[in-house]
């Protein structure tokens, strides 16, 4: 085998998840993961530390991206807009070629309860990447975390907006109308409006 695998990342995510739709999370294994790949089990291993990371792998970089994107925002930036910026520094792994990827990825979660609790812990890593980056804005505690509670679940939105299939919608703009829609909802939230069915 050759020592240099091309795209190795993605053809062993690619592999994990078709595996993990039709054995079953708990029944598949590494070793079958990576044949299925055309690549060695060593190789797994310099990509991911374990089969759970297969589905969960790029939430730090998602993490990550969403900080250096509010802390990159101009100082005059108000809090929507830096949330605006994160959600928006997510776009390069929302490609239609990622798309089916993205439909497996929900389905695998949905079904295994440990993935379940792994989704809820990440998602309150980036929650909490979020208001550290507001914060060291100036951004005060408070509004900092409530900000960041509603970022996330502007991106949580967008995402099964977008993985659910035969979305043709760009990741960008179905970002935006989901923060959008946040944004409206705890601005009636505040004002104590009355909401009709």
């Amino acid at each position: 085998m050759a020592r240099w695998e091309p795209n190795a990342r993605e053809r062993l995510e690619r592999a994990a998840l078709t595996l993990f739709a039709e054995r079953g999370y708990d029944a598949t294994t590494v070793p079958e993961i990576a044949d299925r790949a055309g690549l060695t089990k060593s190789t797994f291993f310099r990509h991911f530390a374990d089969k759970r990371e297969v589905v969960f792998g790029k939430q730090d970089m998602l993490a990550d991206r969403f900080s250096d994107a509010i802390r990159a925002a101009a100082p005059s930036a108000t809090v929507g807009a830096c949330l605006a910026a994160a959600l928006e520094s997510a776009a390069p792994g929302f490609t239609p070629d990622r798309h089916d990827l993205a439909v497996q990825r929900r389905a695998v979660i949905a079904a295994h309860s440990e993935l379940q609790e792994r989704e809820l812990l990440k998602g309150a890593r980036l929650s909490s990447a979020v208001a550290d980056a507001l914060q060291a804005r100036g951004v005060d505690d408070t509004t900092a975390q409530l900000a960041a509670a509603l970022g996330v679940l502007a991106f949580s939105t967008a995402f099964v907006r977008w993985a659910t299939p035969g979305n043709q919608q760009p990741y960008t703009e179905i970002a935006h109308a989901a923060l959008n829609d946040l944004r409206a909802a705890a601005a009636a939230l505040a004002a104590d409006t009355v909401i009709r069915a």
